[in-house]
């Protein structure tokens, strides 16, 4: 696939979370591509590791952060040390499928925790560098699933809408000070986790369901990304912004 470059992206410092495999690798690959400074934050090690290594004679090489976003004094630590921040896409996720019958208080928490929480307090981290530089982009990761209504999510799907609500209530307050606050809708994306829950006659079955007949890769997804990220989406904020092939 041909990408477009923007100039606006070169040297600006990115922090992706979940940056170490599917969807956040691949967002790390393109800001990497774009000769942005990308630190991605992840708590699987070796893939993250290996990515790191793979990405190294990039114009300037992404840099792997361990860090359990569960854990907001780490978060902290860790926003901390980056220091100021001009782009923050908020990828980092589980989907690990329950019933009702499943859920525990302690799960809801552990739940909300991984999906939901973490998006506001690293937005809460970077937004004061932001407003002394004059503005910034948050981008969060929603997700196709609630609005369709799958099966055995309703944990993951709570927290997805929320973010949709969240996105809106932080562009609002931000935007005094030039921050923009978006959220990038995906569909069904081919990536190795993907995999475990779909087998290939259920992909086929929603390529069928697509207006476009084509299997959505992380590449789509960080091409969106890099657009909302860039000078050129400097008036795109307070929305979602869907790449799901038409699947809905």
């Amino acid at each position: 696939m041909t990408s477009a470059i923007y100039p606006s992206l070169a040297g600006k410092r990115v922090v992706i979370t979940g940056g170490g495999s599917g969807i956040g690798a691949g967002i790390v690959k393109s800001f990497a591509a774009q000769g942005a400074e990308v630190i991605f934050i992840d708590v699987a090690a070796d893939e993250s590791r290996g990515l790191e290594r793979s990405l190294s004679a990039s114009p300037i090489p992404p840099v792997f952060r361990l860090c359990d976003l569960t854990d907001l004094d780490a978060v902290a630590e860790t926003f901390s040390d980056i220091g100021t921040v001009d782009v923050l896409v908020n990828n980092a996720a589980n989907d690990d499928r329950h019933g009702l019958g499943d859920i525990t208080p302690k799960y809801w928490d552990d739940r909300i925790a991984v999906n939901l929480r973490h998006l506001l307090f690293c937005t809460k981290a970077v937004v004061p560098g932001m407003k002394r530089k004059g503005g910034g982009a948050i981008i969060n990761f929603g997700s196709i699933s609630w609005h369709l209504g799958l099966p055995n999510l309703v944990l993951y799907e709570t927290a997805k809408a929320g973010i949709e609500g969240m996105t809106r209530a932080l562009a609002r307050e931000l935007g005094p000070d030039n921050i923009r606050v978006t959220c990038v809708v995906p569909g069904n994306v081919r990536t190795p986790r993907q995999t475990r829950w779909y087998t290939p006659e259920a992909e086929a079955d929603i390529i069928a369901q697509q207006c476009l007949k084509t299997r959505l890769d992380p590449e789509h997804v960080a091409a969106l990304v890099l657009f909302l990220a860039s000078d050129d989406g400097r008036l795109c904020t307070g929305h979602e912004y869907w790449v799901d092939a038409g699947w809905r």
